[in-house]
């Protein structure tokens, strides 16, 4: 009985956060409301405020859940596995690309929202992470195969990989110039190693 209660209890919290997603997405993270999740999800005010703790938690936990994947971790541990410098940048900017299509439409609601509220600013600093993670592992590799052009050392390098791979970077690009992902991912195949390695 107990573990029957447990697993209705996860599937409701996962509806919530599901509707907290949908919402956050269409509507902005300011004006949705914690009512409007509850009708979303099809449950009362209260177990909104059980199950994240309001708007700001369950954007916490939405964030920290999309950072947290398994999808990520692998993607992560197979960065440290690939010795052609080449095929290892190819590699994260794909990966980047595959999940700025799946989270562009959150993050960019976050994005808007971080300027007016600390928490959301705090809460864009742990998706902001996460990716810098990947990139540090990425330039430590490239360092370690001496790869990276003449002054360029691993800092550098994770630096200019978050110019070209970071949310903004992207939002820049598909947002403000109008481009498709494909030409990003194109121009970016190009753009990468021209800026880490040696002509």
């Amino acid at each position: 009985m107990g573990t029957r209660r447990a697993e209705n209890a996860e599937q409701t919290r996962r509806a919530i956060l599901e509707a907290a997603r949908r919402l956050f997405t269409e509507q902005g993270y300011f004006a949705t409301k914690v009512g409007d999740i509850a009708a979303e999800a099809r449950v009362s005010v209260a177990w909104v405020h059980a199950a994240g703790g309001g708007k700001s938690g369950l954007l916490r936990a939405l964030i920290e859940n999309g950072v947290d994947t398994d999808d990520n971790t692998e993607a992560v541990a197979h960065l440290a596995t690939i010795t052609d410098p080449a095929a290892l940048v190819g590699f994260l900017i794909t990966a980047t690309r595959q999940r700025f299509e799946v989270w562009s439409g959150l993050m960019r609601q976050v994005a808007a929202a971080a300027p007016q509220d600390d928490g959301v600013r705090q809460i864009q600093e742990i998706a902001h992470e996460g990716l810098r993670g990947a990139l540090r592992v990425t330039a430590d590799r490239l360092a370690e195969m001496g790869a990276l052009r003449d002054g360029v050392d691993a800092r550098h390098a994770t630096d200019l990989l978050w110019l070209h791979l970071s949310n903004t970077a992207y939002f820049l690009r598909t947002d403000e110039l109008g481009w498709t992902l494909d030409e990003s991912e194109k121009w970016l195949h190009q753009a990468v190693p021209a800026a880490l390695f040696t002509p």
